[in-house]
């Protein structure tokens, strides 16, 4: 199995590939993929579908059975193929499961038609923004070049209306992680509840250890975060919930993390693409990582074949002694293994790029961590 329990995993579904209307300049899929095959197909085959979402039913444990959409922009499939998603759903879920449904989008979709549609569906919708007009503008532009910001936005204020649940994803760079504070209190400004921040790292494989200018620095990204996390301790817990803060206080609880990239072991978030292709992983889409294709193999087998396995544990095993060593590993784990790719202070190969900004940030929270946990473990004494 992989990394736990067979019902540990999320499959990241492609049902138009990488096909997007935005040209957001860090994305890293949209030369993911069987191209010149993908350019043939609008969207994910009826036959494709349904034998996915019967052999992921099958492989879930339920009762609670979670279904995520992704892109390239996956509203561009249109409503009618998520509408006859949610007709194979019903008519292969099993009594006593419920099924969820989540889609991450560039919101610049959204209209009054789609928020009924997801509404009624109970969809979870995640939607990128990257802070205020300025920041947001500054990477992601359309096919054209031309802003987003307005029509994201309006996409985002939909969301609201409708009270579907909702999560921001930002993209943190160069550009934008010199202004924590000014993107974190525009999210908290439009009613942010769940925001994730996620670090842009592009590999510049001409410098041993280089990325992309448009990268976030390591030490710029753990800044971004502790000024974030001190404003948030100040004003907004409970109010909103940040990913990587609710993530760093799992092993002081106890609890093994839930995001794939700080788990010891990964291989639990694969990629099915439009044509039934399943992928290790959403930043592995190659002929290297290629498992198998689910017309002719279940969703458990591929998800519980060796290539798969030696996927996921290839993270823990290949960790460098310097991590192994450290005081916040459990928080982080050697994070994802798309960014280990610079050495450690004594030249061994396999050191995670943002490490010295993570224990930046995990050492600044520890205290807070260590307390509420000890205060958790005298409620529970009592």
């Amino acid at each position: 199995m992989v990394g736990g329990d067979l019902n540990d995993f999320q499959v990241f579904v492609k049902p138009v590939g990488a096909k997007c209307n935005f040209r957001c300049r860090y994305c890293y899929y949209l030369d993911k993929g069987k191209v010149g095959e993908m350019q043939r197909v609008a969207v994910m085959p009826k036959n494709i579908l349904e034998k996915y979402i019967i052999s992921h039913i099958e492989a879930a444990a339920g009762p609670d059975v979670f279904f995520s959409w992704h892109g390239g922009e996956p509203m561009l499939a249109g409503i009618d193929f998520f509408k006859k998603a949610g007709e194979i759903q019903e008519k292969h879920r099993p009594a006593g499961y419920t099924i969820f449904n989540g889609i991450q989008t560039n919101g610049s979709l959204l209209d009054d038609k789609w928020c009924k549609f997801l509404s009624a569906y109970n969809f979870y919708v995640g939607i990128s923004i990257d802070g205020p007009e300025e920041l947001h503008n500054r990477f992601r532009v359309t096919a054209g070049g031309r802003p987003t910001f307005s029509k994201v936005m309006e996409g985002y204020r939909l969301l609201q209306k409708y009270n579907i649940r909702n999560e921001i994803l930002c993209v943190v760079s160069s550009f934008n992680a010199g202004r924590p504070l000014e993107v974190y209190r525009f999210f908290s400004s439009i009613g942010a509840q769940f925001i994730t921040f996620l670090p842009l790292v592009i590999r510049d494989s001409s410098v041993p250890g280089g990325v992309d200018e448009i990268s976030v620095g390591s030490g710029a990204f753990g800044r971004f975060l502790c000024e974030i996390f001190d404003e948030w301790v100040e004003k907004d817990i409970g109010r909103i919930k940040i990913q990587i803060f609710e993530e760093a206080v799992r092993p002081a609880f106890g609890q093994e993390h839930t995001l794939c990239i700080f788990k010891k072991v990964c291989g639990g978030v694969p990629v099915l693409e439009m044509n039934g292709d399943f992928y290790s992983c959403d930043h592995f889409v190659d002929d290297g990582h290629f498992v198998g294709n689910i017309k002719e193999i279940s969703l458990s087998d591929m998800l519980n074949s060796e290539t798969q396995k030696q996927f996921g544990k290839a993270k823990y095993e290949t960790l460098p002694k310097y991590c192994r060593e450290c005081d916040v590993l459990e928080m982080c784990n050697g994070e994802c293994p798309k960014n280990r790719f610079i050495t450690t202070p004594d030249g061994e190969p396999g050191l995670n790029y943002l490490c010295s900004g993570y224990k930046m940030f995990f050492r600044h929270i520890k205290p807070f961590v260590e307390a509420v946990a000890a205060e958790w473990r005298r409620r529970n004494r009592q």
